[in-house]
């Protein structure tokens, strides 16, 4: 064969592509495309199994990377449309999210479906809020309570207020409510404030106190009033009271999302029984989970395989008392179907065999 030749065979294979035939995913296609001062922009080689890359706030340590996959797209698309159909957030409708970063965790897919309007600050700054709200009069406004309330304050210093839509949902996000911010948002008849609580790893959880998935459960804390919040069968880290008069956004809302501790070391799940047959491919799960979800899970030493579904338990680290799951644990039930997927698709490069 003449080295021309094998050239010529090289770029015949066309499932092995060049740099510049490589799929890519940029913050537009992933509906992020808005400043931030909190970041860099970075291109890397991401999974061909990751629906997309993002990251965790860093409320309480160093920003960790999530993955997110395409299993858990549905549930996470759920929630986003619950909270638009319970806010009456309609087609075309304009969404400015103050913070690009949030869209990961609507996910684009529930804002297409929707068929939101949504866009993002010029820079991440108060008068750029200010400026987009008085210019484009979006129906809702996403983000930071503090930051909203400190604009709202500035807009009605330079009697930019004047000019804002009359009627305006504010959606705060990313920290617990700045319980100001609903004092100053009650001088304005047409503005309304909702709490929303999630988290990256997970998607929206929580909408002014009530759940909005139906796999969430409250484990008592014996230490205090609160509720650890678990998703899925996973410890979310957060904890909250729970309160019978309500949310102060909602009074049916039981779930004080505003009084929110961080859990300093989380439950760890226990996986009881599976529906898989093979304890390596477990092995391989609870592995991943780790690495894409930075939660810690763990097999039981008893555990049944083969069974009709997955059920899990919780164990806190100084407590061999098992905590049993009682609801449904779907997070857990989609991460579990992305590893059967995964291990059954092709996905390797001939360049870089692993062996063993």
């Amino acid at each position: 064969m003449e080295l021309e030749e094998l050239k010529e065979f090289i770029y015949l294979i066309e499932d092995v592509p060049t740099l510049d035939k490589m799929p890519r995913k940029t913050l537009k296609d992933k509906g992020i495309a808005g400043p931030t001062s909190a970041h860099f922009i970075e291109e890397t080689h991401t999974p061909l199994n990751f629906k997309c890359l993002t990251f965790t706030t860093g409320t309480s340590s160093f920003q960790n990377i999530v993955g997110i996959l395409e299993e858990e797209i549905i549930e996470k698309k759920k929630a986003t449309l619950k909270i638009f159909d319970i806010l009456d957030i309609k087609s075309n409708d304009k969404v400015l999210i103050t913070y690009p970063p949030l869209t990961n965790v609507f996910s684009k897919e529930a804002l297409e479906e929707r068929e939101v309007v949504w866009s993002f600050l010029e820079k991440s700054s108060r008068d750029a809020l200010i400026y987009e709200i008085c210019k484009n009069k979006p129906e809702v406004v996403v983000g930071e309570s503090s930051f909203l309330r400190v604009a709202l304050e500035d807009a009605k210093k330079t009697g930019l207020i004047k000019i804002f839509p009359e009627k305006l949902k504010f959606i705060t996000a990313g920290t617990s409510l700045d319980l100001e911010f609903l004092e100053v948002c009650k001088n304005y008849k047409g503005f309304e404030v909702h709490d929303l609580y999630g988290a990256q790893e997970f998607g929206w959880i929580c909408l002014d106190g009530v759940p909005l998935r139906g796999d969430i459960e409250l484990i008592k804390n014996d230490k205090n009033d609160f509720c650890d919040l678990i998703l899925g069968g996973v410890s979310t880290g957060d904890r909250f009271l729970i309160n019978q008069e309500g949310h102060v956004c909602n009074k049916n809302g039981k779930i004080i999302t505003y009084s929110k501790e961080r859990v300093e070391l989380e439950y760890e799940t226990i996986i009881l029984e599976s529906p898989v047959k093979n304890i390596d491919t477990m092995k391989k799960f609870i592995k991943s989970m780790l690495r894409v979800k930075s939660k810690i899970i763990r097999l039981s030493p008893c555990i049944k395989l083969g069974c009709e579904t997955l059920k899990v338990g919780l164990k806190y680290y100084d407590n061999n008392k098992i905590i049993p799951i009682t609801g449904k644990v779907t997070f857990l039930e989609n991460m579990l179907e992305a590893q059967l997927n995964y291990q059954q698709k092709n996905k390797k490069d001939s360049v870089w065999n692993k062996r063993g």
